[in-house]
């Protein structure tokens, strides 16, 4: 595919056109600005964060919960994560500029300054808690430990200094069920456990594979990812473990939970596929295969469907009628 320059494709079709109407508008401007911001929060992250927390609380509410309790859950947990994202892209600016996968970030790009970026990120945080003040105290507590956990342990304290940085720093990626629970129920039963659990063992395998792809990119930055300091079969076998934690998790949600046969059908067979992604990448790297023969990208984009898909079933099975 060639790849021409909107530009050049502009002074063709019209020659005439002065030079300065086709220079960036102030709104081409204020647009590219306004996606910056958004950059910061990792949208995608805010939407897998997302998925694991509105089927917990209908899980938690036993059926559909109240909307307006979703929609304030919904709005003060993306702040909350956008926060945080936004916050760690501030403290992390100097090894993003480093890194391949991370170089177009607005902080590396110099799109947003970092002391905008950090004003930014503490100013949703606040947002975060005051809309989180009006589901209850639990869920805001939890929220505020989230923000304070990914950002304070994970991106300054662990990242940099521990091959086991994700396993630990994962535990903010887990709050959102626990949230979730929080908000329909005030209180912390086991059910939001278990889930904690299976968000808690399915980080490392997902992140590790996603560290396997980029691992010199990590070790250029200085980032001790399991992948950079540990032989590949150890990174593999440690991923196997998590994974069959993670999936026995999930198993034992079922009777805990009282789900219907149909969640556990589902956690089976999904369960399934994902060790048999994992158990195929540990083959290919046991064999010696060269790298770009390992394709961990393929189980990194299956263990985000994994995720998705045990969710949704978690929503769902509350609301079959022989639930």
């Amino acid at each position: 595919m060639t790849v021409v320059d909107a530009g050049s494709d502009l002074e063709a079709a019209d020659p005439g056109v002065p030079v300065a109407s086709r220079r960036p508008t102030r709104w081409h401007r204020s647009l590219a600005t306004v996606r910056a911001y958004v950059a910061l929060t990792k949208p995608r992250i805010i939407e897998l964060l997302l998925v694991t927390t509105v089927p917990t609380m209908f899980l938690a509410a036993d059926g559909v919960p109240s909307l307006t309790l979703v929609l304030a859950t919904f709005v003060g947990g993306s702040l909350a994560a956008g926060s945080a994202n936004s916050l760690n892209c501030f403290v992390d600016r100097d090894i993003d500029q480093i890194m391949t996968r991370t170089g177009r970030r607005p902080l590396a790009t110099h799109a947003v300054r970092p002391r905008s970026a950090l004003v930014f990120g503490l100013v949703l945080g606040a947002a975060a808690l005051g809309v989180m003040s009006t589901v209850n105290a639990l869920a805001t507590s939890l929220t505020a430990f989230a923000i304070l956990f990914y950002v304070l342990v994970y991106t300054v304290g662990l990242k940099r200094r521990t091959s086991s940085n994700i396993v630990w720093g994962g535990i903010a990626g887990c709050m959102p069920v626990l949230i979730g629970w929080a908000a329909v129920t005030g209180t912390l039963d086991w059910p939001a456990w278990l889930l904690f659990g299976v968000v808690f063992w399915w980080t490392p395998p997902h992140f590790w594979a996603l560290a396997l792809r980029f691992r010199d990119d990590y070790a250029a930055a200085g980032v001790p990812m399991l992948p950079v300091v540990a032989e590949p079969r150890v990174v593999v076998r440690r991923m196997l473990g998590h994974s069959l934690a993670m999936v026995a998790a999930s198993l034992a949600l079922w009777p805990v939970a009282g789900l219907t046969a149909v969640y556990l059908a589902a956690a089976v067979v999904l369960g399934a596929v994902f060790l048999g992604a994992v158990v195929g990448l540990r083959r290919r790297v046991l064999q010696g295969l060269p790298e770009d023969q390992w394709r961990p990208m393929r189980l990194f984009h299956w263990s985000i469907t994994y995720l998705t898909l045990l969710f949704v079933m978690v929503g769902v099975d509350p609301l079959l009628p022989f639930s």
